[in-house]
């Protein structure tokens, strides 16, 4: 399988105009949103009809409120119509709602700017749907972290700039004017971009489309708990955001208050964490082989528990004193603060990508804008949680800044502990992904011979005590092992068999022999992936043995297809018996070549025989033992 750079979708007519559509929405939003915060903060006394501490929040609310009332109406239409004909729709409306806010923002009528970004949440929470679902039909499943980590990178620099673009305006003599032509200049290049979409096919026309808010939410987001895994991505990605909220509501204060910093330090704060989820997003394409791998999750958090500790232990006790701002990025003392933070973004780009590819790739065609729909709905919900648990932790229980970074730190460990419980899956390939980048450099070949769905038999040669993890981590859906019952039956290895849905098996029991083969049966019909060794043992000699007669049994019953496949660099390694028994020797090299290669899928109706079966894994693997 190749592996292509991301830039290479930035290239492609069927992603760029999508990725600049939507990197100019957020851009757009931002300085729109953060402008009118400016200009209602530093307002003269008595041009504002409320006090500005309390427009401010109702701004917040404002904005947010459309999510609650409109995605589960937004994701119903988003499967019913052309997704991409949708988000023209979207951002012919912005160009309109830019229009008015332009002539409000000349009138400085901040009632109607405080409408008006009503109206922007509302465009936001109907395009989002369409954003998310439209992404599995241009893209390769192979692509879709790519494009998700290409889209968090876009969004994450979008929000950054359009966040400092709006300070530069707000302080300039002539903010209304500049603000004004800037909001419909960039609508209009939003909607100019989304004009080369390709369309993207409704994915579930005969849907039936009925005003009716309340009942749709409600049914939308049953439809997201139907499929567990699903369910617990959007918890996931809804904790992302609950965290973000947390983080980005303290930078002023945090840079004020514990830092000695001014307003371009909180600038600086929040392009540290931005860049940061930008670096964690692409990074985490990268780590997972341009696939979706659920293992780095736990990677991105524990990183963010890691790095929120660490602003808590690294926050200095005297307040430093800067009198600018380079002198302020020059304490020595605040470098652990900035380095944390930017790791903090990686960590959460890294957790965050997996989990919208996984969400997308899992939802059914015909459901996932309502499933991506249910996920905004729950996103909001976070992010008005973090709100309320800002306010009780620091102004009713008045603790510090960096005790609620700890608190955070602490809560999200306890997350993690819960996802392990949950989707013990998660923390599993967690593992399998470290053992393989670590101790070896894994490449795979013709992989793509292997199904996508549907049951399959893997048959495999049997070289090392890893080649069951390796196995597991080369191939995106789980695969069942047939395994030694004593070996199974281990300390830890039997908590990771349980979990993983081992097969066990007692060679020298012909009712457990009987059993484990009803049970690969059984599994093959109900649309899993097994994998058996059919050498029954570690080979000690770094050849391949001969296959035992079980094999051509489960054959003879199965009904699927059989995919032979052969690991290559394995003899010699710390797990292998050269030169002795395994694990009871000196390990003589690090980080050695393997490669899982894949032959092609032997039909069932052939019922090809073990000795030819053992054939053809043997060229698969050449003289690459």
């Amino acid at each position: 399988m190749s592996v292509q750079p991301q830039s290479r979708l930035l290239t492609k007519q069927r992603f760029l105009p999508y990725f600049l559509t939507q990197a100019l929405g957020a851009f757009n939003d931002n300085v729109y949103k953060n402008i009118l915060l400016i200009l209602i903060a530093f307002s003269a006394p008595g041009t504002l009809p409320l006090d500005s501490d309390l427009i401010i929040n109702l701004a917040a609310g404002l904005f947010i409120l459309p999510f609650f009332l409109f995605s589960a109406s937004a994701g119903v239409l988003a499967d019913k119509y052309d997704k991409a004909q949708i988000m023209r729709i979207v951002k012919f409306a912005e160009i309109i709602i830019m229009a008015l806010a332009a002539i409000a923002f000349l009138t400085e009528s901040y009632m109607m700017l405080l409408i008006l970004l009503f109206l922007m949440g509302t465009q936001s929470a109907f395009f989002g749907p369409a954003k998310y679902a439209l992404l599995p039909q241009h893209l390769k499943k192979e692509e879709l972290v790519s494009g998700n980590a290409l889209v968090e990178t876009g969004t994450f620099l979008a929000i950054l700039l359009g966040t400092l673009l709006a300070g530069v305006i707000a302080n300039q003599q002539d903010a209304p004017l500049i603000a004004a032509i800037s909001v419909v200049t960039f609508a209009v290049l939003g909607y100019a971009t989304s004009r080369k979409i390709p369309e993207a096919k409704p994915s579930n026309p005969n849907i039936e489309f009925k005003w009716q808010p309340i009942k749709q939410t409600r049914h939308t987001l049953i439809i997201a708990k139907k499929d567990k895994t699903i369910f617990q991505c959007v918890l996931g990605i809804s904790w992302f955001w609950f965290l973000g909220a947390c983080y980005l509501t303290q930078f002023p204060n945090f840079a004020k208050i514990h830092l000695g910093g001014g307003a371009a330090s909180v600038s600086f704060l929040l392009a540290l964490f931005s860049i940061g989820i930008a670096t964690g997003s692409l990074l985490c394409d990268r780590l997972s082989g341009h696939r979706i791998e659920p293992g780095i999750v736990p990677l991105g958090s524990f990183g963010i528990t890691l790095f929120s500790a660490i602003l808590f232990f690294a926050s200095p006790d005297v307040v430093p004193v800067s009198n600018s701002f380079i002198e302020f990025i020059a304490q020595p003392e605040l470098f652990h603060i900035f380095i944390a933070l930017t790791l903090l973004g990686v960590s959460g780009g890294v957790f965050i990508v997996p989990l919208y590819a996984m969400m997308q790739s899992r939802a059914k065609e015909d459901e996932r804008a309502q499933i991506i729909a249910a996920n905004n709905i729950w996103n909001a919900l976070f992010m008005v949680a973090s709100a309320i648990l800002s306010i009780v932790f620091l102004s009713v229980l008045e603790f510090s800044i960096p005790q609620f970074f700890l608190f955070l730190s602490i809560t999200n460990f306890i997350v993690v502990i819960y996802l392990y419980v949950q989707v013990p899956d998660f923390f599993w390939r967690f593992l399998v992904w470290l053992v393989t980048h670590t101790m070896y450099r894994v490449k795979h070949k013709d992989l793509e011979n292997i199904p996508r769905q549907g049951g399959a038999l893997i048959v495999c040669n049997h070289v090392s005590y890893m080649d069951a993890l390796l196995l597991a981590g080369a191939y995106p859906r789980p695969i069942r092992f047939l395994m030694d019952k004593d070996i199974s039956s281990l300390p830890f290895i039997s908590v990771f068999c349980k979990a993983c849905k081992v097969i066990p098996v007692d060679p020298n029991d012909r009712r457990s022999v009987h059993r484990a083969f009803s049970q690969v049966t059984q599994y093959l019909e109900d649309g899993h992936i097994v994998c058996i060794f059919p050498e029954g043992q570690l080979t000690y000699d770094g050849e391949i043995g001969p296959f035992l007669r079980g094999i051509d049994i489960i054959i003879k019953r199965s009904s699927v297809p059989v995919i032979p496949v052969a690991l290559q660099g394995l003899w010699g390694s710390l797990f292998s018996r050269k030169r002795g028994s395994a694990l009871l020797k000196m390990p003589k090299r690090f980080w050695s070549k393997v490669t899982v290669v894949a032959g092609e899928p032997i039909s069932p109706s052939d019922k090809i025989h073990s000795s030819e079966l053992r054939e053809r894994i043997v060229a698969l693997r050449g003289n690459n033992q």
